[in-house]
């Protein structure tokens, strides 16, 4: 469907026309109608679908309509859970709204001096975008009017459940009006996700995208067992060294891992550098910055500090470390094959990873090929890591011997 058919402002239709968009995504498409008539909307999509467009271009299309209540707070507030992701939103709002006359974005995140921020929060303000704990601390100190406030938005709302935002999100809530519209989006809508929504949600209209098994059809996903940290070393810089290999994201388990692995392959001559919440902001976004200016060619990091990076020039993504849950596979490797390229994931795994494997092969309704590269084999046979429990065993001891054998039961 051509966005002209969507019901938007025309100077949104313009901004959209020098972006190159002409055609919405199904996400877009059942979506943009439904938040322009005021109806609010839990949606599941995942991230490479157009879900930004999807509440941002309605949100300005608010924008376009004098305010009810005149003040210097924002009328749109977005919360995400991450730095990185609310600087992609605040990069979106402002090219899509960039001909509209009150689309002031300001974007709060932690990391920022409070100075700056204050500075930020005492002008006016159209579209809030902001990670939950330091808007806390904003409201606490009475810097922000949400008198104004018209829509709310919970982006990635799964993630900010998972990393414990939960409570952070609904003291945000009730701190807006309650005639607000309410958006959320999330990879899923089943368990703390449904609850959360139907808390803060009026009558909801729930969308459903992209089914797990449909999402990564253009990515390659290879499994190599590995025997040790040293084999899984020898194995990456293998692979890091294939000439199909443009730019790099190789995920770790803990930030400690991804600075002793930057330094690592730094140290072996390639452009490395590592990415993780312990960085201030401003090294985040050199960092960043760098990755797509081409200058890093191996980003090394964690879950957190990568979500929400869209480089089209990352052609590889690498499971140092599986990740915890199933569901971050599908984030991770999610890195690659942007905008309709190509792309290759491959996750390391010892013989006691293969029922996690398993889990994620069930969660994405995806086998994962299991692959060997020559003169790199594993030694070690890597099958499932099985507890048994010793056979039971019919204790009739001998008249007399009940004392021994209490004592060695108490053992």
């Amino acid at each position: 469907m051509s966005f002209q058919n969507l019901n938007l402002h025309p100077l949104i239709l313009k901004a959209l026309d020098d972006a190159g968009y002409t055609e919405a995504t199904p996400v877009q498409e059942k979506a943009i109608p439904e938040l322009v008539a005021g109806q609010d909307v839990m949606a599941s999509a995942q991230t490479g679908t157009g879900k930004t467009a999807a509440f941002m271009l309605p949100a300005l299309n608010r924008l376009a309509e004098p305010p009810k209540v005149q003040s210097k707070g924002p009328r749109i507030l977005v919360l995400t859970p991450t730095r990185e992701l609310a600087q992609q939103v605040s990069t979106a709002a402002e090219k899509y709204g960039k001909y509209l006359r009150n689309a002031r974005v300001v974007t709060i995140l932690g990391g920022m001096p409070y100075p700056v921020q204050n500075k930020l929060l005492s002008r006016h303000v159209d579209i809030l975008v902001a990670t939950p704990g330091r808007l806390i601390d904003h409201i606490e100190r009475g810097r922000i009017d949400f008198s104004r406030l018209e829509m709310l938005i919970l982006d990635e709302a799964d993630r900010m459940l998972d990393m414990g935002f939960i409570d952070d999100v609904e003291r945000i809530a009730d701190a807006t009006p309650k005639t607000r519209q309410t958006v959320l989006f999330s990879a899923t809508l089943e368990g703390g996700i449904g609850k959360l929504g139907s808390s803060m949600m009026k009558e909801p209209k729930l969308i459903r995208i992209a089914a797990q098994t449909a999402r990564h059809e253009n990515i390659e996903q290879r499994l190599h067992y590995v025997d040790d940290m040293h084999h899984k070393n020898r194995l990456l810089d293998h692979m890091l060294r294939d000439i199909k290999l443009n730019q790099a994201i190789v995920f770790t388990a803990t930030k400690r891992d991804a600075d002793m692995l930057a330094d690592d392959l730094a140290a072996k001559g390639y452009d490395a550098a590592a990415l993780h919440g312990d960085m201030s902001q401003r090294e985040r976004n050199r960092t960043i910055a760098r990755l797509r200016q081409g200058g890093i060619k191996v980003l090394v990091a964690t879950d957190v500090a990568a979500r929400g990076i869209d480089i089209a020039g990352i052609t590889h993504v690498f499971n140092f470390d599986l990740p915890k849950f199933a569901e971050d596979y599908v984030h991770r490797i999610g890195r690659t094959g942007r905008a309709g390229a190509s792309g290759i994931a491959i996750s390391f795994a010892s013989g006691r990873d293969t029922l996690h494997v398993k889990k994620i092969e069930r969660f994405t309704g995806q086998t994962i090929a299991t692959h060997v590269i020559e003169g790199l084999e594993p030694k070690l046979r890597n099958k499932p890591v099985v507890t048994r429990r010793p056979p039971k065993r019919d204790y009739q001891p001998r008249r007399g011997g009940g004392e021994r054998f209490a004592r060695e039961r108490s053992r």
